[in-house]
């Protein structure tokens, strides 16, 4: 009974004491909040302190991103049957036109496939006169409907036959109007399908590729836009038909005009997205993958706002100091917009009256440096 009551005794005490250190450090809490200055002290600290202002403030969001191309102008060049590169001149970084010789192919399948069509071009006069023949037998019951019908399924089927050959040689570049028993060659050339410049070379003179291989890659520099990584927070205020400015990693003092095309619709895990904006000026020298850095200017609004010296960034926050009275301060923590001349927007706060607060403007480092004494 003695042990139990002990026990009592000993939890009773406990928590008494508890409650009593849980009081002493709320209060310690509240009490390093707010700093009460001597007279000798507030004039050591040299403190000044106004109200709020009101100015109206561009909202700036800062972007960095890179000179991107889409898809369609990017374009990786194979060949469709394959060959022996035979000849080619291009280098990376060198300019090419639409339709202009890249490179001469060889093989004998190219030579076979000529010659398959010429060859089923010129069968095909026989088998219509035939056609014609077998019809007019058949219509004087010469001969069975069914030499007719022979004749003719045969006359379609080479007719096919030729359709397919036309277009096989017209993937590899020859003209099939224009191909005769004169003209047939061993070599095919191979032309660019855009204006641009030449990004990879793949392939050497002499090596067979494979109708999959690339051989080239080409870039069309005339669509190329940049692609910009905003923060999820910016995101919203981005809007399809917004105007920003860029600039080169390399050469910030040189602005780019681009406009905003497409906001996309999902974040990523760095609670990022893209934002696409083509150069409004074509006539740039700026190339895919290049880094940029940029901003948009958006609508300007009424802000309150104070110096920049009067927000204090500690420990990941921003505080600033108001004054209860003359010699009493409180540190509290706001959120910020944006800055600009020298001062910082503060976005609305509940527990602060701009019409009336006046904000330490000077010097309010010192008093967090004594806040944080007093707190040690």
């Amino acid at each position: 009974m003695k042990h139990f009551l002990y026990a009592l005794l000993v939890i009773s005490l406990l928590s008494c004491a508890g409650k009593k250190i849980e009081k002493v450090e709320e209060n310690s809490v509240k009490e390093i909040t707010v700093l009460q200055l001597t007279d000798a002290q507030l004039k050591q600290a040299e403190l000044e302190t106004a109200l709020a202002g009101n100015k109206t403030l561009h909202e700036t969001v800062m972007v960095n991103g890179l000179v991107d191309v889409p898809p369609q102008s990017m374009i990786s060049v194979s060949f469709p049957l394959g060959g022996y590169l035979k000849r080619t001149q291009l280098l990376p970084g060198m300019s090419v036109k639409k339709g202009e010789i890249i490179a001469t192919m060889e093989d004998q399948s190219y030579v076979q496939l000529q010659q398959d069509y010429l060859v089923d071009k010129a069968k095909m006069e026989y088998l219509s006169a035939d056609m014609q023949r077998q019809k007019e037998l058949s219509e004087n019951e010469a001969t069975s409907k069914k030499s007719y019908q022979q004749a003719m399924s045969e006359y379609k089927v080479t007719q096919v036959m030729i359709k397919a050959l036309e277009e096989k040689l017209r993937i590899i570049g020859i003209d099939p109007t224009l191909l005769n028993i004169n003209n047939i060659s061993r070599s095919v050339s191979l032309r660019s399908p855009i204006n641009g410049y030449v990004t990879k070379v793949n392939v050497n003179i002499g090596k067979y590729v494979n109708p999959s291989d690339v051989l080239f890659e080409l870039v069309n520099p005339d669509d190329i836009h940049a692609a910009l990584t905003v923060f999820e927070k910016d995101l919203p205020l981005i809007q399809k038909g917004m105007s920003a400015t860029v600039s080169l990693a390399s050469n910030p003092t040189k602005k780019y005009a681009v406009e905003v095309l497409l906001v996309t619709k999902n974040i990523n895990e760095a609670r990022t997205g893209l934002v696409h904006c083509h150069f409004e000026n074509p006539n740039h020298e700026l190339l895919p993958g290049m880094f940029l850095s940029g901003s948009f200017d958006l609508s300007a609004k009424p802000t309150n706002v104070v110096p920049e010296e009067a927000v204090m960034r500690y420990e990941g926050k921003e505080y600033v100091f108001v004054a209860k009275n003359t010699h009493q301060f409180e540190m509290l923590e706001v959120q910020t917009g944006t800055r600009q001349s020298g001062f910082i927007g503060l976005k609305p706060n509940s527990g602060i009256n701009f019409a009336t607060t006046q904000f330490v403007t000077k010097n309010g480092y010192r008093l967090l440096g004594m806040l944080k004494n007093k707190a040690e």
